[in-house]
């Protein structure tokens, strides 16, 4: 069974003579023009916004991509003025591209102009990394979604959403459940179930993006007190973007290949469909936290485990970093790297928090196939009142044995 795979291509565009940088910048200022006016006038639905733009020297890719954007605008994304970086979004029918080994650049784009015959080729420098999907797309063993032509200070980007089938990863009979925490202090922190016992622990430190995080804020608020012009500005957001996308790529890596060390992985993370609207802490940690982009993370690991084979499921977000993973019951983190259970009947007394949040998550997929929320004290067992893997596991208490202190795991 295969499963449709959505990823943005990304590709810049060799340095254009003077008259094809001409025209790329007129397209860029005609389009700007034209969305401007179409917002402005409220335009709310597509044959309102065709009459806006039709008298606008725009090709029909751009038109028709207006058509169905400007309409969201207001009705979707609740937009009170426009940025003045809006890419050209062009229909996917702008998406004509060649490629030829005897050109410096393989690869070549068609850029649409205005009026018959007045298009252009212009070389593209795209990302090794996505060399195979380039050339789906000349196969058609990929589709093209939108376009989008971007002009960042001294040269133009072109992001192209491709759409592209993989097998659609199954479950083994004897799968090995990987749960992944993303997070400020531990980036992400991954750990495997066997038996219902934590497994090779993982982790990612996240000083560094916490750091860039802290340094973008604290740069870009500056820049604009001084009223410094707006290229620079532009410049020092780009760079800390590239960075921290940088960190996102290598981290969701590492993770997927921390999976793959384990037989028949499943990977495992939180539905963190609302954590947005459930933050309230103090305004200077809202701002951290809505900063970072928990989402796109998990979103990367799932589309390189997609990419693998490697099935990727989501839990309850609830309460993971504050359950012992051992007993099932709420313990205290009373430190950030540090969780306590305090109940003498358990096992566990200190575990690294991360690691005891992760295994959580990896214990949390109903095998069962149930999907029912979890909450505090909630007896989850089956049934008949048997445990999971009753079989092969017999836990007898101890107060030290198969902790995970927190001196092995400091950074």
């Amino acid at each position: 069974m295969s499963k449709t795979v959505t990823k943005t291509l990304q590709a810049t565009l060799a340095t254009p003579t003077t008259g094809k940088e001409q025209r790329l910048q007129r397209l860029l200022d005609t389009y700007h023009d034209a969305l401007q006016d179409a917002f402005d006038a409220g335009a709310s639905t597509m044959s309102a916004v065709n009459d806006i733009v039709t008298p606008y020297d725009l090709p029909y890719q751009a038109k028709d991509a207006l058509k169905s954007y400007v309409p969201k605008l207001r009705d979707t994304y609740n937009a009170e003025e426009l940025d003045d970086e809006h890419p050209v979004r062009l229909v996917n029918r702008a998406a004509k591209f060649d490629y030829s080994e005897e050109r410096e650049y393989g690869f070549v784009w068609q850029v649409p102009q205005s009026g018959r015959g007045t298009n252009f080729w212009i070389p593209l420098r795209i990302n090794p990394e996505q060399e195979s999907l380039w050339f789906d797309l000349l196969d058609e063993g990929a589709t093209a979604g939108e376009l989008r032509l971007q002009q960042c200070r001294t040269s133009w980007e072109l992001h192209v959403t491709v759409e592209y089938s993989v097998e659609e990863p199954t479950e083994s009979d004897d799968p090995t459940y990987i749960g992944f925490d993303v997070g400020e202090s531990a980036l992400i922190t991954g750990c495997a179930l066997k038996c219902d016992v934590p497994r090779k622990p993982m982790l990612v430190n996240g000083s560094r993006a916490r750091r860039l995080r802290k340094e973008m804020f604290t740069t870009l608020r500056r820049l604009q007190s001084r009223d410094v012009a707006e290229w620079r500005v532009d410049g020092r957001f780009h760079y800390y973007q590239n960075a921290l996308t940088d960190i996102v790529e290598k981290a969701s890596r590492q993770a997927v290949e921390y999976a793959e060390s384990f037989e028949n992985p499943v990977i495992v993370l939180e539905d963190l469909s609302y954590i947005r609207e459930h933050l309230d802490y103090s305004k200077w940690m809202n701002r951290r936290l809505h900063n970072w982009a928990f989402a796109r993370l998990q979103g990367r690991i799932e589309d390189k485990a997609t990419e693998e084979g490697i099935p990727v499921a989501y839990v309850n977000a609830a309460y993971t970093s504050q359950t012992c993973h051992a007993c099932g019951r709420l313990g205290q983190r009373s430190q950030q790297a540090e969780f306590v259970c305090p109940y003498d009947d358990c096992h566990i007394s200190e575990f690294q928090a991360d690691i005891n949040a992760a295994a959580n998550i990896a214990g949390r997929v109903d095998p069962w196939g149930e999907s029912v929320r979890w909450e505090p004290g909630r007896d989850d067992s089956p049934q008949d009142g048997s445990a999971c893997d009753s079989a092969t596991v017999h836990r007898e208490t101890s107060p030290r044995t198969g902790q995970m202190t927190l001196s092995a795991y400091s950074d």
